[in-house]
């Protein structure tokens, strides 16, 4: 018997009583979860839907979701209007956005109209206040780029580094923390991709799991957009796509980079990303038991290498990943070698 869904449907039923929101027919309907411990569930009346949230909350701290919330969307940004929340109970109930995730809905002749949608709400949060939010710093980079090796290359790869492998991979990451903070530092999602973009009925654009957000670089969430681990687009196509953004960040009064130097922080801040996220996808596996992340590794690697490959200051690491992870990868039974190979090239 679930307990905390008992609850949940108890709770919707009185909080919609209460605030005169229509009653609800049925019981609570399963929509999906994440890699988290929240579960969310539809709540079905006569004439409108909402979603309801299970956040258990020794496990789940759901303060940072709805205040930012409240606050973007006070502010014009796309986010789920939040109808009531018990933080105690570890409970919400939110305007539904739907189930038009933006990644299915990307194909070639679709892709450009999304992404420019995508990069014009990019850029209304990018002005958005990040003095109250806590800082993407040298501390929060190197622990999430600790992952990699911990997770990835150690427990999923089962690789052991010699002490000039440690070397190069601590001389990398100190780099690329440089790279990062000596970007503009903006608000940032922090999980900016095709999961968490809804596409809506009213033609706009939802945005959903932004409480992890951040002050950071300017780069980031465009490279969660556009180095998505859930879909690939070539290189050039890529270029295209974050000059396409520098430009708008000029008209906006932003003052930028040069074109080359722009897709180097972009690429650099992808590295970063890249070595988190393998690391991440491995714990989900390892420690959650959660598999399904595992057939984005390969293109995660494959970003990682060509970005790797394409700077003096991280060939010597490029070639390190393929002389010594690509291989482990290849090799390894959760994956396949076909796959990494296209996803390399």
């Amino acid at each position: 018997m679930d307990i905390r869904l008992q609850q949940l449907q108890q709770w919707v039923e009185q909080t919609a009583a209460e605030q005169g929101i229509e009653s609800l027919s049925g019981e609570l309907l399963p929509v999906s979860g994440d890699a988290s411990f929240r579960r969310y569930f539809r709540a079905v009346g006569e004439h409108a839907s909402w979603i309801a949230v299970d956040a258990p909350p020794d496990k789940e701290n759901s303060r940072p979701f709805v205040d930012l919330a409240r606050d973007w969307f006070a502010r014009g940004v796309r986010v789920p209007e939040i109808l009531a929340a018990d933080l105690e109970l570890g409970f919400m109930l939110l305007e539904d956005f739907g189930d038009r995730l933006l990644l299915p809905e990307l194909k070639d002749e679709t892709a450009q109209r999304h992404y420019s949608q995508a990069l014009s709400t990019l850029l209304q949060i990018q002005q958005l206040p990040a003095d109250n939010l806590a800082p993407y710093d040298e501390a929060l980079l190197q622990r999430e780029m600790g992952l990699f090796d911990e997770w990835y290359t150690g427990s999923l790869l089962s690789l052991t580094l010699d002490e000039d492998e440690v070397a190069l991979l601590a001389q990398v990451k100190s780099w690329l923390v440089d790279r990062a903070l000596s970007q503009r530092q903006v608000t940032v999602h922090r999980d900016y991709h095709s999961r968490n973009l809804m596409l809506l009925d009213d033609g706009g654009l939802g945005v959903i799991d932004f409480q992890d957000a951040v002050r950071g670089a300017q780069t980031y969430d465009l490279v969660s957009l556009f180095r998505d681990s859930y879909i690939r687009w070539s290189d050039a196509q890529v270029a295209q796509w974050v000059e396409e953004y520098r430009a708008a960040l000029s008209d906006a009064g932003v003052s930028v980079p040069s074109a080359e130097a722009f897709l180097k922080d972009f690429d650099c801040m992808g590295m970063q990303r890249q070595l988190k996220v393998l690391g991440i996808f491995s714990r989900l596996y390892l420690r959650d038991g959660k598999d399904g992340y595992l057939p984005d590794m390969p293109r995660t690697l494959g970003y990682l290498v060509r970005a790797a490959a394409r700077y003096p200051e991280t060939e010597p690491f490029a070639r390190w990943l393929e002389r010594r992870v690509v291989p482990a990868m290849s090799a390894h039974p959760l994956f396949e070698a076909g796959e990494l190979a296209r996803e390399l090239g």
